[in-house]
């Protein structure tokens, strides 16, 4: 599964950790987040995450 990271303060998304705080099951893809996720750094959406290239 692919990670994503925040261009605003470098959190990356993981989905194998998922996150837990928010409510988001480990496994769980970034396409699959809900719409209103948000980041649990730094509270911005996830329009502002980018791809993290391998």
């Amino acid at each position: 599964m692919k990670k994503y990271e925040c261009t605003v303060c470098g959190y990356i998304y993981d989905p194998e950790t998922g996150d837990p705080d928010g409510g988001i099951a480990s496994g769980t893809a970034f396409e699959d987040l809900p719409d209103d996720w948000v980041c649990p750094e730094c509270g911005v959406g996830k329009e502002d995450f980018e791809l993290v290239e391998d």
